[in-house]
């Protein structure tokens, strides 16, 4: 063996263990990535993003989401909306062009795991609505992909 064969192995280590603490750092104790660890990007499968919890905050609603993408507003990221109110063709700037339909209101935000309704998707401005509703957007507002979105019912919490 060389000398210089003998600290490429050395750093080839190096790196290996490196890379596996910082693998071991980025799981939850849930043995799940953590939150920061999520790519922005959409997986194969799609952006997809669920509400998970519904609570009164004041006279607003906290939506906790699960995620299989990091959300940030000047790329992918999130529009909630009232779903009485509008279909989700509706909620992206996209909805004239692509599909055929007036365009909405909706909150765009890229809070994550919690969110406190505002601007469109206040509870001020539902309009008696009590479904809200989450999808996908990308860094033009358009939604992704209108076959995935995600509803709740939020009526015992209004």
């Amino acid at each position: 063996m060389k000398v210089t064969d003998a600290i490429c192995e050395h750093c080839f280590r190096a790196v290996c263990a490196a890379l596996l603490a910082m693998l071991g750092m980025a799981f939850a104790t849930s043995g799940v990535l953590a939150v920061d660890s999520l790519p922005n990007a959409c997986p194969v499968d799609g952006c997809d993003v669920r509400i998970t919890g519904v609570k009164r905050s004041g006279d607003e609603l906290e939506l906790a989401f699960e995620s299989n993408f990091s959300p940030d507003v000047s790329k992918n990221h999130f529009h909630v909306w009232w779903g009485e109110r509008y279909t989700v063709e509706q909620v992206g700037r996209n909805a004239e062009t692509v599909h055929g339909v007036t365009q909405g209101r909706w909150h765009r935000h890229d809070d994550y795991p919690t969110y406190i309704t505002k601007g469109a998707a206040s509870t001020s401005v539902r309009d008696g609505a009590v479904t809200v509703c989450v999808t996908a957007a990308d860094r033009n507002h358009n939604i992704i992909d209108v076959q995935i979105y995600h509803c709740v019912d939020a009526s015992s919490h209004l």
